[in-house]
Order: C-alpha cells, then sequence, then structure tokens
C-alpha cells in the first residue's frame, strides 16, 4: 500500500515541475504563499523546509523493489533550474499550459486565465507538500508496521527466553540430581571396595595358615616368597590400624603365621650349613687340610651351595630393616654360618701355623711374613665367601676373623717378645708396617678389617720390644763400651788403611793401558782431581776414591752403631717415641767419644785426640741430617727451692711470733705464698748438643794450635801489652828495648824459634788434618782461624816493633815481613804429594833469605848494612 502511494507521488512531480517554470515565463510576480502556508504558523514552516531540504539529498530505500527503482531513474522530484532567457521561459510556460495556440485579446480573459493559472499554481504548490506529506505518512505507516512487527518479535523472544529459562532450570535440576546419585553411587561402590581391601588382609589369614601347615610346603617353591609377602603386607596392615575390631587376634594371628614361616626358613638354612659341614667332616675326620684339597673341601661346597640359600637370605635381608623379627633370624643365620665356619678352619689354621712355625723356627721375619699372609688370604677368602650368601655386611664376620688371626697373634708374640736383635726387630717392623698394612691392607681395607687389627696390636709389641732392646742396647754397647786398643789405634789405622788404599791404586793404574782414559774416568772422581789451596793456587791431586777416614770400618764403633740404631728405628717407631730414643743415643755417642777422645789424647797427642772428636762429631752431624725429626725432648721438673726457702724461713726463730698476726705479715700466709713449688720445662736438643760440642772442641783445636805455632810470641806482646797499661794508668815510664826479656838480641831468638816451629811442625799438622778430616773445603775452614791467629800476631809484633826499635834493632831483630809469612803459610798448606816448580822455588827463596837476614845480624859496619840492602831490593822484585 505504501508503495503504490509512494508511485503515485513519483507520478506526480513532472507536473509539478513545470508550473513555477509557466509563472516565469509570464512575468508575474511572486506573491507570497498564503493557500499553502496560511495556516502553518512559524514553527512549522521552520519543519517544513528542514524536511525539504532533507528530501532533496534524500536516497532511495535500499528495500524498494527494482522495478520501482527502474522507474524513478529518469525523474526528478523538483523541477529542473529555469533557463536564463526570459523568452524561452514564456514559451515553455505557454506550451507547458498548452496556450500556444490561444490567445488573450481582452482583460476579461486575462484575468480568467490569471485566475485559472493562480488556482492551478496554488494547486500545484500545495500538492508538493501534500505529496511530501504523503511519502512520510506512508514511511510513517511503514515505520508502524515495522515497529508493531519487532514487537510482536520481543514478545515471542520474551517467551522464547522465559521457556529457556523454565526449561533450562529444570535441566539443571536434573543434571544435578544425577551428579548426586553417581556421587553417592560412587561412593558406595569405593565403600564396598575399601572393605572388600580391609577384609582381603583378613581373608588372607586362612589362606595363609593353610599354605604353612601344608606338609608338601617347601621354602624353595615358587608360592613361599608371594605368601611371605603377602603375610608381611598383612602385618603391616593390621598394626597400622588398631581400631578395627579384633585388631589384638588377628595380629596375633598374623604373627603366629610368621613365626612358623621363619621357622621354616631359619630350620632350612641351618640343616642346609649343618650337611655342607658334616660332609666336609666326614671327609676330612680330623678337621686337617693339606694345601691341595683345602680349596676344595672348605670353599667350593659353600659356593655350590650358596645360590639357592642365597634367593632365601636375600628375601629376609630386605625384610630386616622393617621387622626386629626379620633381624632376628637374619641374625641366627649368621652366627650358624659363622659357627659352621669357625668349626672347619680353626683346626686347619691352627695346624698350618703350626707347621709354619716348626719350618721357620729360627727364622722370625719368614714366620711373620708367611703367617700374616697366610692369614690375610684365609680373610680374604672368607668375606669373598660370605659375600656368595649374604649380600650385607656384619661385624660378626670381622669378630670371627679376628679371633681366627689371634691365633696366628698367640703363636707369635712368645717368640717377639724374646728377639734382642734390634736387626730382627725392625725388620719384623718393616714387615708389618711396609708389606702388611701399607701393600696389603690399604689395598683391601674392608676384606682385612680384623687382620688389620691384629697385625696392629702385633706391630705395637713389636715396637714395645724395639724400645726396650734399644734403651739396652744404648746403655750396654754405647754407653757402657770398653774400647780395645784396636778402636783407639789412631792414626796409625788411617794410615795404614791410607797406604792400602795407595798401593791398590798404584797397581790399578799399572795394569791400566796408556789409552784408558774412560776406565780412569770412571774409578775416579772428576771433582777430586782439582783442589783449590789457601792461596787460591790450584794443585792437581790424584787421590783415592773414598777416603779411609769416611769408611764406615773406620768409624768409632759407638757412632757406628748409634747411626745404625738410629736408621733401624726412624722407619719403624712413631715420630715422638723416635726423638726420644735419638737423643738418648747420641747423647750416649757424644760422651763415648769424649772418653774415648782423652784416651787418645793421653796415649798419642793432643791433635790426634782433637781431630779424632772433630772428625767424629762431623759424622754425626752429617749422617743425622736426612732424618727428618726434631732430636729434642721436653723434661718437666719440679723446682723445690721457694718451698725450702719458705720452710727455712718459717721454723727460723723470729718467724714464732709471726704466726699470730692478722695481717699480710702472717708467717704461715707467708709460706704458703712464698712456698709454692715450680714446675721448669727443659728442652734437650741433641742436635744442638753436637753443634755444641764440634764448635767447642774446633775452638781448643785452634787455640791449641796456636799456641803450639807462636805461643811464645803470643806471651811476648802480652808482657808488651801489660807493660803499657801500667805506663799509661801512671806507672813508671818504659824503654822496651832496655827490658832484659825485650832486648833485640831475645826477639831475634823469638822469631827464629816461631820460624823453625812454623817450617817443622806445621806441615805435620796439616797432614794429620788431611788424613782425618779428609777435605779440604773441611781443612781450610778449620785452619783459617790459626792463620789469621799466627797473622794478627806477627802483625801485632811489627806494630811494636816499629814504634819502640830503631832501624839497627830492627837488623838485629830481622824479623820476617808479613808478606813472607803469608808466603810461607800458604805454600805449607798446599798438598804435599806433587808441589809445584814455583812454589819450590819461592820457598827456597824465603829460606835463603831469612838465613841471610840471620847471619847479618851482628854485623853493623856500613859496608855490611848497604851490602845488605843491595841486595835485598833484587830479592823483593823476584818475590813479586
Amino acid at each position: 500500500m505504501m508503495k503504490m502511494k509512494a508511485e503515485r507521488g513519483r507520478e506526480e512531480r513532472p507536473e509539478e515541475r513545470g508550473r513555477p517554470e509557466r509563472a516565469e515565463e509570464r512575468g508575474r510576480p511572486e506573491e507570497p504563499e498564503r493557500s499553502g502556508w496560511t495556516s502553518l504558523t512559524e514553527k512549522q514552516s521552520e519543519a517544513v523546509e528542514q524536511i525539504r531540504a532533507a528530501a532533496e539529498s534524500l536516497e532511495l530505500p535500499a528495500e524498494l523493489p527494482i522495478e520501482d527503482l527502474c522507474s524513478l531513474s529518469s525523474r526528478s522530484l523538483f523541477p529542473a533550474a529555469v533557463p536564463a532567457s526570459t523568452e524561452d521561459v514564456l514559451l515553455k510556460g505557454f506550451q507547458m499550459l498548452g496556450m500556444e495556440d490561444q490567445r488573450i485579446e481582452t482583460a476579461q480573459q486575462f484575468f480568467s486565465w490569471f485566475s485559472k493559472l493562480q488556482a492551478q499554481m496554488d494547486q500545484d504548490e500545495g500538492a508538493k507538500y501534500r505529496r511530501t506529506r504523503e511519502c512520510l505518512s506512508c514511511y510513517q505507516d511503514q515505520c508502524d508496521s515495522i515497529l508493531t512487527d519487532v514487537s510482536a518479535a520481543l514478545e515471542h523472544l520474551d517467551s522464547l527466553q522465559k521457556q529457556y529459562l523454565f526449561v533450562s532450570t529444570k535441566t539443571g535440576t536434573l543434571h544435578e540430581a544425577c551428579e548426586q546419585l553417581l556421587k553417592e553411587q560412587s561412593e558406595l561402590v569405593d565403600l564396598a571396595e575399601s572393605i572388600q581391601q580391609k577384609l582381603s588382609y583378613f581373608n588372607e589369614l586362612e589362606t595363609i595358615n593353610t599354605k604353612l601347615n601344608s606338609p608338601t610346603l617347601s621354602v624353595n617353591s615358587e608360592g613361599f616368597v608371594p605368601m611371605l609377602s603377602k603375610l608381611d603386607d598383612c602385618i603391616e596392615y593390621v598394626s597400622s590400624h588398631p581400631n578395627f575390631k579384633d585388631h589384638p587376634v588377628y595380629l596375633a594371628k598374623f604373627r603366629q603365621c610368621l613365626s612358623k614361616a621363619m621357622q621354616l626358613i631359619r630350620t632350612h638354612a641351618v640343616n642346609t650349613l649343618h650337611n655342607l659341614t658334616s660332609q666336609l667332616t666326614k671327609r676330612d675326620p680330623m678337621g686337617v687340610a693339606n694345601a691341595d684339597n683345602a680349596f676344595t673341601l672348605y670353599y667350593v661346597k659353600f659356593r655350590a651351595a650358596a645360590p639357592k640359600l642365597r634367593a632365601l637370605i636375600e628375601q629376609v635381608e630386605q625384610r630386616s630393616e622393617k621387622m626386629p623379627e626379620y633381624q632376628q633370624l637374619l641374625d641366627d643365620i649368621h652366627q650358624c654360618y659363622l659357627d659352621q665356619r669357625e668349626a672347619l678352619l680353626s683346626p686347619s689354621i691352627n695346624s698350618t701355623i703350626t707347621d709354619l712355625t716348626s719350618q721357620s723356627n729360627k727364622d722370625h721375619c719368614a714366620l711373620v711374613r708367611s703367617g700374616c699372609a697366610f692369614m690375610a688370604h684365609v680373610c680374604q677368602d672368607e668375606h669373598q665367601l660370605f659375600s656368595e650368601f649374604f649380600s650385607k655386611p656384619t661385624a660378626k664376620l670381622d669378630e670371627l676373623l679376628e679371633k681366627l688371626c689371634l691365633s696366628l697373634y698367640d703363636v707369635l708374640r712368645p717368640l717377639i717378645i724374646h728377639v734382642v736383635h734390634l736387626e730382627t726387630l725392625s725388620e719384623l717392623c718393616g714387615i708389618l708396617k711396609n708389606e702388611m698394612l701399607e701393600d696389603h691392607v690399604h689395598n683391601n681395607a674392608v676384606q682385612l678389617g680384623a687382620f688389620e687389627a691384629v697385625v696392629k696390636q702385633m706391630l705395637e709389641d713389636v715396637q714395645e720390644r724395639l724400645v726396650y732392646r734399644t734403651h739396652i742396647y744404648i746403655q750396654t754397647d754405647i754407653t757402657g763400651y770398653s774400647p780395645a786398643p784396636g778402636d783407639l789405634a789412631y792414626p796409625e789405622k788411617l794410615q795404614m788403611m791410607e797406604k792400602i788404599a795407595q798401593s791398590l791404586k798404584e797397581e790399578q793404574m799399572k795394569l791400566m793401558s796408556p789409552d784408558s782414559s774412560f776406565s780412569d774416568v770412571q774409578l775416579e772422581d772428576p771433582e777430586s782431581r782439582k783442589i783449590i789451596s789457601p792461596g787460591g793456587v790450584e794443585g792437581s791431586r790424584v787421590p783415592a776414591t773414598v777416603s779411609p777416614a769416611d769408611l764406615h770400618g773406620m768409624w768409632y764403633p759407638t757412632v757406628r752403631r748409634t747411626l745404625v740404631c738410629l736408621s733401624k728405628l726412624y722407619r719403624c717407631i712413631d715420630r715422638a717415641v723416635f726423638q726420644g730414643l735419638s737423643q738418648e743415643a747420641l747423647s750416649a755417642c757424644i760422651q763415648s767419644l769424649l772418653k774415648a777422645s782423652e784416651i787418645i789424647l793421653k796415649n798419642k797427642s793432643q791433635i790426634d785426640g782433637q781431630l779424632f772428636l772433630i772428625k767424629h762429631l762431623l759424622i754425626l752431624r752429617e749422617q743425622i741430617a736426612p732424618f727428618h725429626a726434631d732430636f729434642a725432648i721436653k723434661e718437666i721438673s719440679l723446682d723445690l727451692k721457694k718451698t725450702r726457702d719458705a720452710a727455712f724461713k718459717i721454723l727460723h726463730p723470729k718467724a714464732v711470733p709471726k704466726f699470730f698476726r692478722l695481717n699480710s705479715h702472717n708467717a704461715i700466709l707467708e709460706f704458703l705464698l712464698e712456698g709454692t713449688p715450680e714446675i721448669k720445662e727443659h728442652y734437650i736438643d741433641s742436635k744442638k748438643d753436637v753443634d755444641r760440642h764440634l764448635k767447642s772442641s774446633c775452638e781448643h783445636f785452634i787455640q791449641q794450635q796456636t799456641r803450639t805455632f807462636v805461643g811464645s810470641l803470643e806471651e811476648f806482646l802480652t808482657k808488651i801489652s801489660a807493660l803499657k797499661t801500667m805506663a799509661i794508668q801512671g806507672g813508671p815510664t818504659y824503654n822496651l828495648s832496655q827490658q832484659p826479656w825485650a832486648q833485640p838480641a831475645k826477639i831475634n831468638d823469638l822469631v827464629m824459634s816461631m820460624y823453625r816451629i812454623l817450617k817443622t811442625k806445621l806441615p805435620g799438622t796439616l797432614q794429620s788434618m788431611s788424613l782425618y778430616l779428609a777435605n779440604k773445603d773441611t781443612e781450610f775452614i778449620l785452619f783459617k782461624p790459626v792463620r789469621n791467629n799466627i797473622q794478627q800476631l806477627f802483625q801485632k809484633l811489627h806494630t811494636v816493633l816499629q814504634e819502640e826499635y830503631s832501624g839497627e834493632d830492627l837488623q838485629i831483630i830481622a824479623c820476617p815481613s808479613m808478606e813472607q809469612i803469608n808466603l810461607l803459610l800458604s805454600i805449607l798448606f798446599l798438598p804435599k804429594n806433587k808441589p809445584h816448580i814455583e812454589n819450590t822455588e819461592a820457598l827456597e827463596f824465603v829460606e835463603l833469605r831469612f838465613e841471610l837476614q840471620t847471619q847479618m845480624m851482628w854485623k853493623t859496619t856500613t859496608l855490611t848494612m848497604g851490602f845488605c840492602l843491595a841486595l835485598e831490593r833484587p830479592m823483593k822484585e823476584n818475590l813479586k
């Protein structure tokens, strides 16, 4: 219906577009629209204009049919634009009115025509708005229809929503009811299953009891282990729920079943082990097996039966941590196994140890080595056999092995405590400590734990015996050593050995071919070919490879025994015990050396006794250096000196009145405060004692040699110093040359005697040092202070002579210069085997010059003095 109205409105629009154009063509002025707008208010007119403006650009509805859209495609709702020419407008207007053939001749025709035209214009003008109103009415009706349809649809939707909510509510209620039913069903099913599961443990009682009472049941059957597992589960479940009804009754019945099962296991294991033992005992009734069939008898049989029994024992071991009954069963099986092994092994081990003892009765080291090796193998074999039966270790096995090892200890201990030789005891310590503990036990500590305990106990006994015998050895063979005449035959022993070595060397050199330089290098130390003399001159020497003084056989017996004893003890006993024994041994050795030195000093000479002591102290110092130990011990003593003084003080008669004083001067209080004994610690270091005695011996040697060579000169200088001191302190003035003991002739005698002593005795002293010390560096160090003392005394003498005597007196004295003294000392210190030609000539020149100076002592003429001075110049040049 709305579509038909719209079509009518569109069909009428061409006519409306033509009428305004005709009015414009006729030139009629526009008049106010009264017929169409007279009834509209201003507000309504504005609304109409707004609607008109909106309608001009209004698009066609998208829902119009295609045919209506095509019919309106060539039309327009509003008239076209007015042409620009008035004539054209009028012509078109008349054409539109259909009056292109009519004429207006009278006014009446014009007014008639005009009235018609005006009415037509009014009608046309109002028709446009009417059509717009009709169109809007159609739109309104259409919108009302749509709104009605929408309202109806909303009502239907509200109805559907209410119905959906109703159905959804009902469905949810039904679903919840079903879920609740399912939940209750599941709870009932779970409850039934739980009850059935709980009852299953109680229902198993009858089944398990029936199986255990069956005469055909065997612990090796396939169903025994599952039955045992089920029985354990039942006991564990019933024990964990004490609130169940008849809990004590069922628990007791289950435990009774468990006792039956364990009794079956125990009986089977015990019978198996007893049968193995009885079989072996029947084959060897005395329990003694030889070395060939021992392995077969004692290990193969047990290892063959181990797999079947091990499977059952593993079940017991797995449950031993959970239930004490299984642990007790496992302990019983362990005890039975170990008892059977002890019954088999004890006779065999005792017999073997007896055989070893009879074979090595006198060789204790071989007996200990073989016995310990045998027991170590027994321990290892027993551990391996035990692991064939059991998977968990037990301390009872080590107890058994320790008991078996004690049989060896009981045999060896009486032999050890009767050993008196330190070498045997130290070798036993080495066997037990190095071979057994460090080699065997260290590589297999788990299996040899019991063996280690017995070996340590045996080692402690050997060490205790070694320490005891060492104390006795030190007291008898070192401290109480009485030297034989041959032990103190110094320096004859060294001289004899040096001659023997030299003769052997000469024979060897004769047998060698001239071109065999390589063999010569091999027999001699290359460093010994070249030595440095104190004067800095290199000399050649072909000494023996080893000096006689350095041979062990040439050492004093107490030194050799001390060092051998220390070397035996060092790796055998603890560090603290070794330090105490070493201090005792070194102290005894030093005392024995001091005694021997005094005897040699009395029987031979002072230099022999001193060099003997120095050489052996050097040997001690050198040989104890490799021992990485402190040769020091701490001694604690109680000092009662204060207590004694306080006791004397309190017993004094003057102290009696102080007993009753009530102040700090009370005698009893003073005794308690001042008479407390003191605890003092003393550190005794034997290595420092060696150094101290060596230093003292060297100092005595230096002083004695200095007195031997220049003792008279030292006394002469001492008198001069005393004379000067008296003069300085206010005594009488003196003239040294006028003193009877200081006249030039006396001094000349003194100097000549000193020179003779140096020339005669110094080579013997150096030879003795070389014989005893046999080391050029040591000889040089020891002789250097002596040489320095000689040089200093001669230097002082030169100073005194220059200050106190005239030139003529100096000529009479004829004292050798410092250059001569230094050259003499240096030349004499060179080796005497092959001296250099230059040194020999220099020594002869020094002796000639000194003799010439002596002969010119009493010649006082000018000619003689001039001759001496002329002779002295070329001598100095040659000397330089």
